[in-house]
């Protein structure tokens, strides 16, 4: 069964999450994550044994080292929303020590950050807890804001500052998105090369994915098509936001999908939702993580909780939570990440 703390927390949901069993896509057919992820999924893989040695550097350190899952800390908020939004509610994140001590105190796995804030802390810290650089982001300084990724730097200085892996973001759907394909592509072909693993942020952007007031830009169909996309350029590790709703292509009209999706492949319930972004990642092969989201304040907790509990159901291999965590006092925000990751050390918590 699973612990009293992580069933009070999803409260009235606890049996809707905890019981459920996927009946659209049979835990047998996927590869689900375990402390071999790296023999079962990339021994045989033209990966080299260097990126091999990241990938296990990766998932061998912090409180879930050695179970095939991971929980990683990304603090990038500052380019992406302004410096202001991001750590307004809690100054002492404009300080980037601060940014890799709560990784370090959280327990995580990884901190994934911007060249500054990892450059700038790599002679003290990269030892002591694995870098993911986030390599190109989008900035809203400009005016009109564009929604574009930008390479902000280059794959060797990842490399200098010790990083065991690199991190990019996709806009799929985007008018840019053919650029960016290209550009992500080379750069994480150079980060192997150079040993490093890579990690995928493939969200959905385009305007015509809003229709008739419903948002469609995490629905479990164009998601699962956008990691479909992004394991096709080799990532190692793919992160999506959480599935909240499907039929995208269907109110779209604008791509071509099957009727099996949504009769066979997926229902309603948020677990066989995000399954079927685990089918889209070479059906588990390629570990599937999904974000944290938005702090919303009070509810953080248990919001964090409720998605880790559909992620590890799901077969995801864990999450990248950030601003509910460092958003907060920096003592409450080890303990949202620590209660993360009590859900995949609780064994009572199976794939459903």
């Amino acid at each position: 069964m699973p612990s009293k703390k992580i069933t009070d927390l999803l409260g009235d949901k606890a049996a809707y999450l905890l019981s459920h069993q996927c009946n659209t896509i049979d835990k047998s057919t996927i590869s689900l994550p375990s402390p071999d992820h790296v023999e079962k999924s990339w021994i045989n893989s033209n990966r080299s044994n260097p990126v091999l040695r990241s990938i296990q550097t990766l998932l061998g350190h912090g409180r879930l080292a050695n179970t095939g899952y991971c929980s990683i800390f990304p603090v990038d908020q500052g380019i992406e929303h302004s410096a202001g939004s991001a750590f307004s509610p809690n100054p002492i994140y404009f300080d980037p020590e601060n940014i890799v001590k709560l990784a370090i105190e959280g327990g995580c796995n990884a901190v994934a950050s911007t060249y500054g804030v990892l450059g700038l802390m790599s002679r003290k810290y990269a030892h002591r807890i694995p870098f993911v650089v986030k390599i190109n982001h989008n900035e809203f300084l400009s005016l009109p804001n564009k929604y574009d990724q930008t390479m902000f730097g280059t794959i060797k200085s990842a490399w200098n500052m010790g990083a065991v892996a690199v991190g990019a973001t996709i806009y799929w759907g985007s008018a840019e998105s053919a650029r960016q394909l290209k550009e992500v592509a080379q750069a994480f072909e150079h980060a192997h090369e150079l040993g490093m693993a890579t990690i995928l942020w493939c969200y959905t952007r385009n305007s015509g994915f809003k229709v008739d007031d419903v948002d469609y830009h995490t629905s479990a169909d164009l998601t699962g098509q956008a990691n479909h996309l992004g394991v096709t350029l080799q990532a190692d590790i793919i992160k999506q936001k959480l599935p909240t709703n499907n039929g995208g292509y269907l109110a779209t009209k604008h791509g071509k999908t099957s009727p099996l999706v949504y009769e066979k492949l997926t229902s309603d319930h948020p677990i066989d939702l995000c399954r079927y972004q685990v089918l889209n990642c070479y059906s588990g092969r390629v570990g599937l993580i999904n974000s944290g989201g938005e702090s919303k304040g009070a509810n953080d907790l248990q919001d964090a909780v409720y998605t880790a509990v559909i992620n590890k159901r799901a077969g995801g291999m864990g999450l990248i939570l950030g601003r509910k965590a460092f958003q907060r006092p920096f003592k409450e925000g080890v303990e949202l990440l620590e209660a993360t990751q009590d859900v995949y050390l609780d064994k009572g918590i199976t794939v459903a």
